[in-house]
């Protein structure tokens, strides 16, 4: 893919995520996309950030983190949470540009628990996995399949219905605020 091509997705992805009421933040590294996610935990007044799936030492960093701001990491087991989390923390495998969409392999439960239970979901997604559409990723998708079955999400916007009296509600079936991280690193 040529470089303005990817800034070109980029820039897509932003519009339309920006359309359904993502939040989209252009950032360097992993390192920073940890640090937004505790901030951001921290401004909403949550105390509590589930980021099931990281590399070992992205979830040492992650947790040293946390445990500066006093916030309560979670990693695994989601589903005993019972009070649930206020940030779930996923890195996501694709981004369609088209839709603002990001697309996670989900066949963890904890991974599906992270980006569905919390209030606010951050997802990161490396800028080099962008694709233009959801025809784009069908080889991707293909190869996935062909190792078994799998579950994956399509997540664009925060979570969103009108099936009371037509009113739009925005977080009832899910996250309430969708942050979506691109990264040039990862």
């Amino acid at each position: 893919m040529l470089k303005g091509a990817a800034v070109n997705l980029s820039t897509l992805f932003t519009e339309a995520a920006g359309a359904v009421q993502a939040i989209v933040k252009e950032l360097q590294t992993f390192s920073a996309a940890l640090h937004y996610a505790v901030d951001l935990t921290i401004a909403q007044g949550g105390r509590t950030l589930a980021a099931p799936g990281l590399p070992a030492g992205d979830k040492e960093q992650l947790r040293k983190l946390c445990e500066k701001q006093q916030l309560t990491m979670l990693d695994r087991d989601l589903r005993q949470q019972g009070e649930g989390f206020h940030t779930g923390f996923t890195v996501a495998d694709w981004g369609i540009a088209e839709t603002g969409t990001v697309v996670l392999d989900s066949s963890s439960e904890d991974l599906r628990l992270a980006s569905m239970l919390c209030e606010t979901h951050v997802a990161v997604v490396a800028s080099r996995r962008l694709l233009a559409n959801t025809q784009a990723l069908e080889e991707e998708v293909n190869q996935l399949l062909a190792k078994g079955p799998r579950y994956l999400a399509f997540i664009t916007g925060a979570s969103r219905t009108a099936d009371i009296e037509r009113v739009l509600t925005i977080g009832v079936h899910g996250p309430k605020e969708l942050h979506v991280l691109l990264l040039q690193e990862i």
